[in-house]
């Protein structure tokens, strides 16, 4: 049984073969994929379905009790990392090391160089959030939720951008940025 594509952003599905190209090397000591705030999984667990290998990781211990049983359901191990991203003067990233990281409809502006430390040289970010002009569209309004124009970009000026978009998208409309980008 294979998780469905139907579930998981077009932005991850239209670029497994990127993801799964990824030299998942263990002499650089990564991880695999760390799908970060990752709630119930959609992501990660259409990538575990075509055998990339995920850390779950969320402050939602429920969540994670729910990925833990899709995991057992599919016959696939994955480890959950109950964890809270916010919490002051920690980095729960320190010292860990990924071949790539996904961020999906979550910003915490203070984790950003956290995030860029944890995926190794080589390694990618897939991140999709909602920006500014989602709040002609609903939730999130808070600004501190909603990336600024080409604050993403900017966020990771310096790496090799594979795919940038900025804009509206359907079903639900919504206002977001995309970028994927290869650590140098």
């Amino acid at each position: 049984m294979t998780h469905s594509n139907a579930s998981a952003s077009s932005l991850l599905v239209d670029n497994l073969p990127l993801l799964k190209s990824l030299r998942l090397d263990q002499e650089l000591a990564a991880q695999g994929v760390l799908d970060l705030a990752c709630g119930k999984g959609r992501n990660g667990l259409f990538l575990i379905s075509h055998n990339v290998p995920v850390v779950f990781a969320d402050n939602n211990g429920a969540a994670l009790q729910y990925v833990a049983a899709q995991l057992d359901q599919i016959g696939q191990r994955g480890e959950c990392w109950e964890v809270d991203f916010e919490a002051d003067g920690s980095n729960p990233l320190d010292g860990k090391r990924y071949d790539a990281v996904l961020v999906f409809n979550y910003l915490h502006r203070p984790l950003m160089s956290s995030i860029q430390e944890a995926i190794r040289p080589g390694g990618l970010i897939i991140y999709e959030t909602f920006t500014v002009q989602q709040r002609q569209f609903g939730r999130p309004t808070n600004p501190d939720f909603l990336l600024q124009p080409q604050e993403l970009r900017e966020t990771f000026s310096g790496w090799e951008i594979l795919h940038d978009f900025e804009g509206v998208v359907s079903n639900p409309e919504r206002s977001i940025a995309r970028l994927i980008a290869r650590r140098p």
